[in-house]
């Protein structure tokens, strides 16, 4: 292994280690509509589409174990469509892993931070042939302030995405349509 490698692997590892969840996440009160509003991704193959991405819409809905349905709804060329991921509770509130079927993989998901009623900066973990991580910015409406995007891009930055590699998309219109159930599901 040569030594630009191991320090990229190193970085990474120390990226997602310091991030912590957070602090006494309340579930039923992250329940509910929120909409991605902001990414940043560290994978190669993500650059090239960036502009393309919208706004998307998803459901964060509680399980009686702790356990969370995401329903998220995205424009695509045959219309709005929805997808469901089921993520799993962990022992620690605000940390949660999902086994995507798309990728055959489990991934674990992290609130970083949120306070309930606005946004909310959520991490992104999984390891393919390398480690990748996502920042996800979410919001209660599919526009946040100004200091809310600055603070998801500081901290994006912080955890070493490249300024390119972080997006605002634009608003997605009528996705998803007024009756939710409209959408074709699946499950990842």
């Amino acid at each position: 292994m040569n030594i630009s490698v191991f320090v990229l692997m190193v970085c990474l590892i120390g990226v997602h280690a310091d991030v912590q969840p957070q602090r006494d996440f309340n579930l039923q009160r992250f329940a509910g509509r929120w909409y991605r509003v902001g990414l940043a991704y560290d994978s190669p193959s993500f650059l090239p589409h960036k502009e393309k991405l919208r706004v998307t819409a998803g459901v964060i809905a509680p399980q009686p174990n702790g356990s969370v349905n995401l329903t998220m709804w995205a424009m695509r060329p045959s219309g709005c469509v929805s997808a469901l991921y089921q993520y799993e509770r962990t022992n620690t509130p605000g940390h949660y892993n999902y086994f995507s079927t798309r990728h055959n993989r489990t991934k674990d998901i992290t609130v970083v931070e949120t306070n309930y009623t606005e946004y909310a900066l959520v991490l992104k973990n999984k390891r393919f042939d390398r480690e990748y991580t996502q920042v996800a910015l979410y919001g209660r409406t599919q526009k946040l302030r100004h200091e809310i995007i600055q603070k998801f891009r500081t901290f994006s930055t912080a955890r070493g995405f490249p300024r390119d590699s972080i997006i605002t998309p634009h608003v997605s219109e009528n996705c998803p349509p007024s009756a939710p159930g409209n959408g074709h599901g699946r499950q990842h």
